[in-house]
């Protein structure tokens, strides 16, 4: 006597509906769709290195074909916060990708390292393709600006996840810099020149503060701000100083290279410099865009809460001898960017903070 065919059995008696993955909340197709959109945009950004098409199960890039002589890779992942929230309130997704690709590419570059591609990870609760399309165009416009490969990407489609209409994004950069030439910010010392780099606003850190100060003040996402409105100020994408650097690689020895990200210039500074050495900050020597002004007077946020959570209108510092500042000034300046002396690195008392601000 031949045995029943369990699963057969349980269809037919238990639950008469033949499921798929569409049923479950996820489509393959407007995956598929979403593919054949940005294809061209990320084709785009290939040159050198890169190797194979895109949908392959892994990213190949071949660093033999970049003439590194002894190259070490650097690499970074990073996302954009909850500046997505504004993006999705305004329904503009453009920008946003620019934001995760600078965030990625301005820190692998503070060791010296040239971005030579990116991949992405796109998450939604259900995929809308046009929005989800603006972003990875967004990405692949970031990496252009940067000589650096969009190879691959994950799309993950997750309902229950995240509520209709919402996504987040992540990003993974890998670099190569020659092993004489990583930055390390060993060879700061007192006497040294800081160059303050001008952000765009507040780039991609703070948001949740940010968003809680629009909550509680009179001005909305609507409000006219300095000729746009706040949404557009606050929606600003993240600097991309790579090819500044770049050009000032070529211009004079930097000594270290400080992206203020979260933390501010109270906690990133740090980060890059000897412990023998603290840095003091004028902070009279430059105006912080009218945003921040907003922000401290509208969430009454205390100076010191400010310089560690926001850029405060400094995207990047940079390190230089004294005898290099001038030279270090004009080559930024020739690249399209706002720079200008910030400060001075000096020798550090025991027991007093490595980032001091003058009064």
């Amino acid at each position: 006597m031949m045995p029943t065919p369990r699963y057969h059995c349980c269809l037919k008696n238990e639950n008469p509906h033949k499921l798929n993955y569409q049923d479950a909340g996820v489509s393959i197709d407007r995956g598929n769709r979403l593919i054949e959109q940005i294809k061209s945009s990320a084709l785009s950004t290939h040159g050198k290195g890169v190797m194979g098409n895109l949908g392959g199960f892994g990213a190949l890039f071949d660093i033999g074909a970049m003439n590194y002589n002894d190259p070490v890779l650097v690499s970074g992942t990073d996302g954009v916060g909850t500046k997505i929230k504004l993006a999705i309130a305004m329904n503009q997704h453009s920008t946003i990708g620019i934001d995760l690709v600078a965030m990625c590419v301005n820190d692998i570059i503070v060791q010296g390292a040239s971005p030579l591609f990116f991949l992405d990870y796109f998450a939604c609760g259900e995929l809308d393709v046009d929005t989800a399309s603006d972003v990875i165009n967004g990405i692949a416009h970031g990496c252009r600006l940067t000589d650096c490969a969009l190879i691959g990407g994950e799309t993950a489609e997750m309902p229950g996840m995240y509520a209709t209409g919402e996504y987040d994004l992540a990003g993974f950069c890998v670099g190569a810099v020659e092993r004489t030439d990583v930055i390390d910010g060993s060879t700061v010392q007192a006497g040294d020149a800081l160059i303050g780099i001008a952000s765009s606003g507040p780039h991609s850190n703070g948001y949740s503060l940010i968003r809680k100060v629009l909550d509680i003040s009179s001005d909305n996402l609507t409000t006219e701000f300095d000729g746009k409105t706040l949404g557009q100020v606050l929606l600003e994408p993240t600097k991309i100083y790579v090819s500044a650097i770049k050009q000032l690689f070529q211009t004079c020895e930097v000594k270290t290279l400080s992206h203020i990200t979260g933390g501010g210039l109270i906690e990133n500074l740090p980060r890059v410099i000897p412990e023998n050495v603290q840095v003091v900050i004028d902070t009279h020597s430059w105006t912080p865009p009218r945003v921040f002004e907003w922000l401290q007077n509208e969430g009454s946020i205390k100076p010191h809460e400010m310089y560690r959570t926001f850029n405060c209108g400094v995207g990047m510092v940079v390190c230089v001898s004294e005898k290099d500042k001038d030279g270090a000034i004009n080559s930024l300046e020739s690249s399209g960017e706002t720079a200008w002396e910030i400060g001075k690195v000096e020798l550090r008392q025991e027991g007093t903070e490595i980032v001091r601000f003058l009064a």
